[in-house]
């Protein structure tokens, strides 16, 4: 069964109770999977998209394609003059339904998508520059718009946010991580909760996002408990060459409507996994998809040194774990101090926990303390007090030749770690090729994260800007149209956040934005190639 419009909804909601179960304690019913012998134009549910992920990114993207449009507020003035008069050109229409690229043109900011730094600056004009302006965008749901779609997740929406070190403060503000219709501090009064930084806590941004899905009417698009263990073409064969030429005949012959959504099988995905159920069995389901949007971010895999020893139980490489021992009271009263290995602000992050709970350190990093790249160097000091505390024993407390360890920290610059030993002890070399061995308690690897795409064919590698090598943030993400964020080398596969470069919150919503605009300008041509052909012209509106 194809769904295509908003009248359809109920329908595609007794196709959710069907395949995924209800909320209200009806029996999940197992999903089918499919056999060899059913054929892709049997009556099988096939979604418009499905969303994989329900962090931030694949919430946005389900407000935008539940109907919800930004257009330009009567009475605001974007400070850009050039960017207000083209805003001013299309006042009567929304966001979604103007020209992206050209509003998009000539913005500057910290994302290297046109569309993120577009919708950013919509959303807080010049906040890079220390302003505190208000959106330039008021918010409509007009429903006729909905693309029916699903966004599955592992856990409650919010993705990540709930899986992180309670204890930390957002390295962003709070009103920077709020997704567009619903403010911050808005939830936070309608809470009664005191919010006393602009910097909150992320378990505080994990219950707005919960309470964001609720509260916007989008809980009937999310399932949860979740995990993906495929996504593959239904029907490769010529693949683009052959679509391609397909799309061509369609818009220049007739064809009768069947032919026609004959040749868009070929475009579909095949989404496979299974849902957690409560007793902790395995619903296994398959879903079609006309499209997939990945929104999966980037803290699947914890980066990893690849040396000797790292599999060892007392090598850590996230802060949950850490958190988790240090609760459990496994580090007190340890003679021997932490090893923490990274210099990015989640490594800082271990620091200052190993720090406040008594614990000693020893950090070692690759890079130099004057490195201009260290992420201590763009945090303005008032602002982040807690991270240049780190940075100043960094650079004041660090290990010589002659000297001994600090008792409260010591740190390493410019040391790589060999290998770890089974009598908790590692194995450090300097950039002169000196070597030493530290004897330590726990060792906590925090040197970044990746996305992990092992449900894709070849683990993703085959569509990210550099060809087979895996995908990652910096790096290598994965390589977009600018404007509609499909993936360059798959058609009908989009990405958004993490996995294409927007890591911070504030710009992953311009990925929701483009896929939006794409999906519903694909929609109306759809529908327009319907009715002409239902009314037996010439296929042409």
């Amino acid at each position: 069964r194809s769904y295509s419009g908003p009248e359809t909804e109920g329908q595609l909601l007794n196709s959710f109770v069907q395949y995924f179960g209800d909320s209200v304690g009806r029996k999940i019913k197992r999903m089918p999977l499919i056999e060899e012998t059913v054929l892709p134009g049997d009556s099988l549910l096939t979604l418009p998209v499905v969303i994989i992920g329900n962090g931030p990114s694949g919430i946005c993207l389900s407000y935008l394609l539940s109907g919800y449009r930004p257009y330009l507020s009567p009475e605001a003035i974007h400070p850009n003059p050039i960017l207000h008069t083209k805003l001013e050109e299309a006042r009567h229409l929304s966001i979604v339904d103007q020209d992206l690229e050209y509003l998009s043109e000539g913005l500057e900011g910290r994302s290297s998508n046109p569309v993120a730094v577009l919708f950013d600056t919509l959303l807080h004009p010049d906040a890079d520059f220390g302003y505190d302006y208000p959106p330039v965008l008021h918010w409509k749901l007009e429903q006729h718009h909905y693309i029916p779609h699903i966004v599955l997740g592992k856990g409650p929406p919010g993705g990540a946010w709930h899986s992180m070190e309670g204890c930390m403060l957002t390295i962003s503000f709070g009103d920077w991580m709020e997704l567009p219709g619903l403010t911050f501090k808005e939830w936070a009064a309608s809470k009664r909760r005191n919010i006393k930084s602009d910097r909150v806590m992320p378990e505080e941004i994990a219950r707005y996002y919960k309470h964001y899905v609720k509260v916007m009417g989008l809980q009937k698009n999310f399932r949860d408990n979740v995990y993906i263990t495929s996504v593959s073409r239904l029907c490769r064969g010529k693949d683009d060459e052959d679509r391609s030429q397909i799309n061509e005949n369609i818009s220049t012959q007739h064809l009768e409507v069947e032919d026609e959504q004959k040749s868009l099988i070929k475009r579909n995905w095949e989404v496979r996994g299974y849902q957690r159920a409560t007793d902790g069995s395995h619903v296994p389901f398959c879903l079609f998809a006309e499209n997939v949007a990945l929104a999966t971010g980037s803290f699947d895999s914890p980066g990893r040194l690849q040396v000797e020893g790292e599999d060892f139980p007392f090598v850590l490489h996230s802060m949950s774990d850490f958190g988790a021992a240090i609760s459990k009271g496994k580090l007190r009263g340890k003679a021997d101090p932490v090893l923490i290995v990274g210099a990015g602000l989640t490594a800082a992050d271990a620091v200052l926990c190993a720090y406040n709970n008594n614990i000693p350190v020893i950090h070692v990093f690759r890079r130099r303390v004057t490195d201009t790249s260290l992420i201590f160097k763009q945090l303005p000091k008032k602002l982040y007090p807690e991270y240049h505390k780190v940075y100043h024993m960094m650079c004041t407390q660090s290990h010589t030749v002659d000297s001994n360890l600090h008792p409260a920290y010591t740190s390493f610059p410019e040391h790589n770690v060999l290998s770890f030993k089974p009598e908790m002890k590692c194995v450090l070399q300097s950039a002169s090729g000196l070597k030493k061995i530290l004897k330590f308690s726990v060792a906590l690897v925090l040197i970044g994260s990746h996305p992990n795409l092992f449900f894709l064919k070849d683990q993703g590698h085959s569509i990210g800007h550099h060809s087979n090598q895996p995908i990652t943030c910096k790096g290598n993400p994965i390589e977009i149209d600018p404007y509609t964020y499909e993936c360059t080398k798959e058609a009908n596969l989009f990405a958004l956040g993490p996995l294409v470069g927007d890591n911070f919150v504030r710009f992953l919503k311009g990925g929701a934005l483009g896929i939006a605009r794409c999906l519903s300008v694909r929609q109306k041509k759809k529908h327009e190639l319907i009715e002409g052909g239902d009314g037996g012209g010439d296929g042409v509106p």
